[in-house]
């Protein structure tokens, strides 16, 4: 710096240091200084922590998947990770066909990248997008857990849209392909104390032993409104609904209507219920 600019700098800092602290060009130089170097920070940690924030998430996605499927318990301090590992096998399958799709790794597969990929994914029409969601990928994540070699639970991920978000979330079905062994939600944003209830497990265990499909192969799980009458018939496809909460409830009902149907994973399951019939 020449010996000039630097008496440049001087009586400009000089200047600065004379201007009332209360004068209006002071404050807003202030301002947008301190937001500046705010947002640098705030930026820095956010690029810092985003690969901590991914395998969270990963790891969150992992333990309902276990939760679901009845294998994760809450009174031991397991590892979430190896537990997964050891007991659930990860499996790709084509929506359309309902056949597995042979790919290096299926763990890497991102269904919810894939149903924002024009190149893989389906608009759904929209007489048939019961769970609105627009579009779905064309190949979908399953998750299948064996016991010597048997299966013993398959556990498929579902959303739909319910009051206020996209609600996403696993169910997981015994080696029949009907019996419900779990229901568990990962992300949404429905309001607490109402549509949020959905994470209660009093109202999730309610959905165990019910069956997703009646004997003709129909999806029929579904959330009623109020208490289900145990007399009547279809009770072992109802849950009960969720008191204020009855858009939530409604879109809980077309989650399961979709992606059990043959637009969702109808096809593949009725695969594995004639394989295990047969």
């Amino acid at each position: 710096m020449s010996e000039k600019q630097a008496q440049s700098s001087t009586g400009l800092l000089a200047k600065w240091r004379s201007m009332p602290n209360d004068s209006a060009a002071k404050m807003l130089v202030v301002t947008v200084s301190l937001c500046f170097v705010c947002s640098v920070i705030v930026s820095g940690v956010a690029i810092t922590l985003r690969p901590m924030q991914v395998a969270n998430k990963a790891l969150e996605k992992n333990r309902v998947i276990l939760e679901s499927a009845g294998l994760l318990d809450e009174e031991k301090t397991e590892d979430i990770q190896t537990l997964f590992d050891e007991r659930v096998e990860v499996r790709v399958v084509d929506l359309g066909s309902g056949e597995y799709v042979d790919i290096s790794n299926p763990k890497t597969h991102d269904q919810r990248k894939a149903s924002k990929d024009p190149t893989r994914n389906y608009p759904i029409p929209n007489e048939r997008d019961v769970a609105n969601i627009k579009r779905r990928a064309q190949q979908a994540s399953v998750y299948l857990v064996r016991r010597e070699g048997k299966l013993q639970n398959l556990i498929i991920p579902v959303h739909g849209y319910g009051l206020w978000s996209t609600m996403y979330g696993f169910l997981a079905l015994e080696s029949d392909i009907k019996t419900v062994t779990g229901l568990s939600f990962y992300e949404h944003a429905e309001t607490p104390g109402l549509g949020g209830e959905i994470d209660n497990p009093k109202w999730r265990a309610r959905w165990v032993g019910k069956f997703s499909h009646d004997e003709q192969g129909s999806p029929r799980l579904e959330v009623v409104k109020g208490r289900v009458d145990d007399s009547r018939d279809g009770a072992v496809h109802q849950v009960d609904g969720i008191a204020g909460a009855t858009l939530t409830s409604v879109g809980v009902s077309n989650m399961m209507r979709y992606w059990l149907g043959d637009n969702g994973f109808g096809p593949y399951l009725a695969k594995l219920r004639a394989n295990s019939e047969g």
